[in-house]
């Protein structure tokens, strides 16, 4: 495989799923399809997704997480010792707050000692490792964001704090991690890790920071996804791993807002990824003056900047694009940038209000961005 750093476009994860993809989830849930017809499906639905990325010239492959409910899978979907607990967060489009009915109210809650239940990511990387044109990464939640679980009425008999919930989740990642390693020949893992935004935007108050203040939901997070991302380097040092923040992605709105700079020093110094892809589609995000403290030379991490973004269809101008990345490499050298959307394309099922014509048009613009600047 070659280096991680040569490659200066990538795709953050999801693609849109097809209706017929989601009428047979559906029909799944109701008893009317069998676990294996559903299966026949989502490969269907996964081979389309690596011919939209192959014909875009994306040089990442993922399956689009298509077997996936939404992104959050690793603690949504593949925990035991969980139960329904509904969940709501704010959202916003447009400038407005989304009703209650326009969000989502799902959720789960540890009620139980975690567990892992079943192989959802050794099912997605045996696909990809058969099916897969080039080289392939597979998509995780950190579990840095086990806070999102934890349930002061439900978890608390067996787990006091969710820091004592998220370190039983420690393990089961990276049992996770190395399973896909070793028996499925992943070599590129990316860990979505959005609890930085409970600090970036510390107006927000939710399950996720708790009775936390900002400063200390950033040490936690710092210690828990640097001594996971540290774990995976030191057991596998030839496996690429990244790592993506985003304000929020669900139906094309956002859920946070916000600098970097609250984190910047300590996250781009103290977890020690490969890669980090970072939000840069609006001036939600703000500037690019906090990436002054990512370390530089050989050994520093690649900026994957998030400029093309994934909520509406209107297409960035290639030259702005361009402009912007210059802009980014008087704080990081231009060989350690690289370009992608901001989030993946429907980090639910329900996907961004945009179409599949729309996802071809915004990946085209980051392969064809890339070739422009680093040829």
């Amino acid at each position: 495989m070659l280096s991680s750093r040569t490659h200066h476009a990538e795709h953050v994860g999801s693609l849109l799923r097809p209706p017929y993809l989601l009428d047979a989830r559906e029909a799944h849930e109701k008893g009317e399809l069998t676990s294996a017809e559903l299966r026949a499906v989502e490969d269907r639905a996964v081979e389309e997704n690596l011919r939209i990325q192959a014909d875009a010239g994306v040089p990442v492959f993922t399956d689009g997480e298509a077997r996936r409910e939404s992104w959050r899978a690793g603690l949504f979907e593949s925990i035991d010792g969980v139960v329904p607990a509904p969940r709501t967060m704010t959202w916003y489009r447009d400038g407005q707050e989304l009703s209650s009915e326009d969000t989502l109210h799902d959720g789960v809650a540890a009620a139980a000692k975690v567990s892992r239940k079943g192989d959802l990511t050794g099912t997605e990387a045996a696909f990809m490792a058969a099916r897969a044109p080039g080289t392939f990464k597979i998509t995780m939640i950190s579990v840095s964001l086990g806070g999102m679980i934890w349930h002061p009425e439900i978890s608390a008999p067996v787990y006091p704090t969710p820091a004592a919930l998220i370190e039983d989740l420690i393990p089961l990642q990276l049992a996770e991690i190395d399973d896909l390693v070793a028996n499925h020949g992943v070599r590129w893992i990316q860990l979505d890790s959005l609890a930085y935004n409970r600090v970036i935007d510390s107006r927000r108050d939710d399950r996720i920071r708790g009775v936390q203040t900002p400063g200390e939901l950033l040490d936690a997070t710092i210690d828990v996804d640097s001594r996971l991302v540290g774990a995976i380097k030191r057991e596998h040092p030839d496996v690429t791993v990244a790592m993506h923040i985003c304000r929020g992605n669900y139906r094309s709105s956002w859920a946070a807002s916000g600098s970097y700079e609250a984190v910047a020093e300590r996250l781009f110094n103290e977890v020690p990824v490969d890669r980090f892809l970072l939000e840069y589609d609006t001036e939600r995000a703000g500037g690019f003056e906090p990436l002054r403290f990512v370390p530089a030379g050989p050994d520093g991490p690649v900026v994957v900047l998030g400029l093309v973004t994934t909520k509406v269809p209107d297409l960035e101008d290639p030259d702005d694009l361009v402009r912007r990345i210059g802009e980014a490499a008087a704080y990081v050298p231009l060989e350690n940038l690289a370009i992608s959307p901001q989030c993946g394309f429907a980090s639910g099922s329900l996907g961004n209000l945009i179409t599949v014509d729309d996802e071809r048009r915004k990946l085209d613009l980051v392969v064809s961005t890339a070739q422009r600047v680093w040829g």
